[in-house]
């Protein structure tokens, strides 16, 4: 995989094509997680603060103050406010919960299609070998 985001371009426009080898990292990747589906749930942490939490169950409304809720349920947070550890600055933190928690089922989802794609073409308007 890349060291940094953007670095798979080639300078122009478009990115370049992803090799198989990439396909098959970013699915070593997607396979070791925990297995999905992900949901975005709102909960408190023990200052009654917010906590955006990434969950392998569904969010219940209630909005469950730790120690109300199973930590072992959850992937990942954002925000964690107190103590102040995850509140990234653009405080965008639903999106990135919804965003972490899509990517579980849809990255798999798209390299699929990207192999399946690669295959109707064989590659050979692709400019890259296999």
């Amino acid at each position: 995989m890349h060291a940094r985001p953007g670095d798979h371009h080639s300078g122009a426009d478009e990115p370049e094509p992803l090799t198989d080898d990439e396909l098959d990292e970013i699915e070593r990747i997607a396979d070791s997680a925990t297995p999905g589906p992900w949901y975005v749930r709102h909960l408190d942490d023990d200052f009654a603060m917010n906590l955006v939490a990434v969950s392998t169950v569904c969010d219940t409304g209630l909005g469950e103050r730790w120690p109300e809720f199973d930590h072992e349920q959850s992937v990942a947070a954002t925000p964690v406010q107190q103590p102040r550890y995850v509140d990234v600055a653009d405080e965008r933190w639903d999106a990135n919960a919804r965003f972490i928690a899509m990517a579980r089922e849809e990255i798999p989802r798209l390299t699929a299609e990207i192999r399946r794609l690669n295959g109707l073409l064989g590659n050979k308007e692709l400019g890259y070998p296999r």
